[in-house]
């Protein structure tokens, strides 16, 4: 094809009128002219910069569409032809539109270019083949697509380009001739590339598993590099990709099969097939409840391999209490020097604490991470504070007294020491020593580790000191002697301020004090925002904030009604999902009093995430009424699509979980025992002990049900 035809029209596009994830799209035809240049630098750096463009992350746009018809010209008149079918195989299998592009639009440009883009399946390239191979399939269509592929697979000897086939039959004939090709590939005579893709394929087309697949998979490992020029990147990491399904399937059968697959991979002397093998068992036991049962000895042993021991440790995390025994090789591991013993020290921390906390005093300085997991930076990790120790009380004292102190650590060291309380009070002096200098954290420390000392220097910080320190020096003060002035005067600063989050933490502050803020009540008023500001998240999270502490103040609702309103309204998008959360559960505490918030709410319901707080705040405000027969399902939906699980819980708990009918508690109790786990922080190192924390509240609001039944 002459490149006069293929730009042919270019110019007369509307690309200024167009966007891409950048902005205007009037530098498209000039990168698009650049791909068939003679300079092989300029042509690379044009398609960098069209993948950034109109394939950004994943995320296509109508300049997508439009570019289509010029980048199938260009392959097939042979310029970059696989780079470019590999484009716009990514231009077509993308979902995520958000430029207001009809659904399906890309996806149908794509597939309007077939005419040029089939004929490249016979190229003489291999590489050209499989791209081609793998762009037409990503269409999604059958005609005229399927009888070119399965003509080629007659033919084709290339392994990559084989598998390519294989995958393509799989998508657009998963009913007809893909089983029978998925069979013969399996066989142990055809390459590793077509078998792992057989493998694959077999799960896709929801196929029983086998002894077949499970020694094919054995043989193949590590089988990372049999697909690592392929173009699914879904595919990228086959046996994790085939633990996840098997474990998705969710029947003892296969979840046997994927952690039989784990426990002899796990203990295969190569290293390369022990990586692969570690990183899926770590996704198996954040998606399996069942998972850490079956796998930690042979995770656990991996401790003892230095090739092994940092990705075993990661893995480690996510065993919850069956890395328990895992606590003499970690002590082993944490007594040594460097990173490895500070993050075997970590896992110690959680595991074994008691055993930890000499361990951590004997290199203090050489364990930030394990100092962060003792403190409390892991959240629920812990069962209570980290075990005093006086050897690691005097290795802190030590630590504060260094003039390079820094970073997380002085906030690390001094919630430890506050998490003692008054048995840290030989640290009063370090303590108070850094009172200028790190203000806003020490007076807390300061005041639970020695609240019969700690008075006149957070009075002296509260009036005198830094100003961002007066604010906490005097809430740290009110806490040990009542004394509301200095706070009340710092809270009126804080409120002024020009930064969102001191506002917020005013505001609560203020809330938290009643009846005896009232004199605050006209700098809550000057610190809302208008109309105009409240299009960030910060503002719209202070000004809800402010509402509350108003309502909280003065008894009365209409003030902040009409605020949450507006957050409500202005949250509606889909990139302040956690604002509007935010607004609900505002809502909720204002109870009846927010029934005017009604119609928002019901429109918040069709969003999954959204839902569980929306349907907790119509509850609360007693508008739940023509709603309540379908709240039960909307809940459950949610948490078994894991959106805010925990949220649908609270909700459930609202509705009253007496009113389930049979159904929706056999859908409880499936959710409660199921072996996939139920996690809703996003956080997997959290995956853990938030679904533990989901299961007891299920289980919880089933024995009520019973109960009451």
């Amino acid at each position: 094809m002459d490149l006069v035809q293929v730009f042919a029209g270019l110019d007369a596009q509307p690309w200024a009128a167009l966007e891409h994830a950048y902005g205007s799209a009037e530098d498209v035809p000039e990168l698009l002219r650049a791909l068939a240049s003679d300079d092989e630098e300029e042509a690379g750096e044009a398609l960098e910069e069209l993948y950034s463009r109109i394939l950004h992350q994943g995320s296509v746009y109508e300049a997508s569409a439009r570019a289509v018809p010029y980048l199938a010209g260009l392959a097939a008149a042979g310029v970059r032809a696989g780079d470019l079918l590999a484009l716009l195989g990514g231009i077509a299998e993308s979902e995520a539109v958000y430029d207001g592009t009809p659904p399906g639009a890309c996806q149908a440009a794509v597939t309007g270019q077939l005419p040029l883009m089939l004929p490249l399946v016979g190229a003489e390239d291999a590489a050209v083949r499989q791209a081609a191979v793998w762009a037409a399939a990503r269409t999604g269509t059958v005609e005229p697509v399927l009888p070119v592929l399965l003509r080629r697979w007659e033919r084709e000897e290339e392994p990559l380009v084989r598998a390519e086939l294989l995958t393509g039959a799989v998508l657009l004939d998963p009913a007809g001739a893909a089983a029978g090709m998925v069979t013969a590939a399996l066989e142990a005579r055809q390459p590793g590339e077509l078998r792992i893709a057989a493998v694959l394929g077999s799960l896709d087309l929801g196929l029983p598993w086998t002894g077949t697949h499970h020694q094919a998979v054995l043989s193949l490992l590590p089988a990372d590099p049999l697909v690592a020029d392929r173009f699914d990147l879904e595919r990228t990491e086959p046996l994790h990709r085939i633990v996840e399904a098997l474990l998705d399937r969710d029947t003892p059968a296969d979840r046997e099969a994927a952690f039989a697959l784990l426990d002899f991979a796990l203990r295969v002397p190569d290293d390369e097939v022990r990586a692969e093998a570690l990183w899926a068992t770590e996704q198996a036991c954040v998606s399996s409840r069942s998972a850490p049962a079956r796998l930690a000895n042979p995770l656990i042993a991996l401790l003892d391999d230095p090739a092994s021991a940092r990705p075993a440790l990661s893995a480690l995390d996510k065993l919850g209490p069956y890395a328990a025994t895992a606590a003499p090789a970690l002590a082993v591991l944490a007594a040594e020097g460097g990173d490895l013993a500070d993050r075997a020290l970590k896992a110690l921390v959680v595991v074994d604490p008691e055993r930890a906390a000499p361990l951590l005093a004997r290199d203090l300085p050489e364990r930030p991470a394990a100092l962060g997991a003792a403190c409390g930076f892991l959240h629920d990790r812990l069962d209570g504070p980290f075990p005093y120790h006086p050897e690691l009380l005097a290795a802190a004292r030590a630590r504060l007294t260094v003039p390079e102190l820094d970073g997380n650590e002085p906030i690390h060291l001094t919630r430890l020491l506050a998490s003692w309380g008054e048995r840290a009070a030989p640290a009063f002096p370090e303590l108070a020593a850094l009172l200028g200098r790190f203000p806003t954290f020490v007076p807390a420390a300061l005041a639970a580790v020695a609240p019969g000392r700690a008075a006149v220097p957070l009075a002296e910080a509260a009036v005198s000191g830094p100003e961002q320190g007066r604010f906490p020096a005097a809430r740290a003060l009110h806490s040990l002697t009542g004394d509301l002035e200095p706070l009340l005067t710092a809270l009126a600063v804080e409120l002024a301020a020009d930064d969102t989050h001191r506002i917020r933490q005013a505001a609560r502050a203020t809330a938290g004090l009643g009846e005896d803020a009232a004199v605050l009540v006209p700098r809550l008023r000057a610190a809302l925002g208008t109309d105009e500001d409240r299009v960030t998240t910060p503002r719209l999270d202070a000004d809800l904030d402010i509402a509350l502490a108003l309502w909280r103040l003065t008894g009365d609702p209409g003030e902040a009604l009409p605020v949450i309103a507006a957050v409500l309204e202005a949250a509606d998008t889909e990139w302040m999902r956690w604002t509007a959360i935010n607004a609900a559960r505002a809502a909720a505490r204002l109870g009846p009093a927010a029934v005017a918030l009604s119609p928002a709410l019901e429109r918040g319901l069709a969003d999954s995430e959204r839902a569980p707080s929306m349907a907790l705040a119509l509850l609360a405000t007693g508008a739940a009424t023509r709603h309540r027969a379908r709240l039960a399902d909307t809940l459950l939906r949610c948490a078994e699509g894991n959106a805010d699980p925990m949220g649908a819980l609270e909700a459930l708990a609202a509705l009253g979980p007496e009113s389930l009918t049979e159904s929706e508690l056999h859908r409880l109790a499936r959710l409660a025992e199921r072996d996939h786990r139920i996690w809703g922080t996003g956080l997997a190192f959290d995956a853990v002990s938030s679904d533990a924390r989901f299961q007891e509240t299920a289980r919880v609001l089933l024995r009520t049900a019973t109960a009451t039944a």
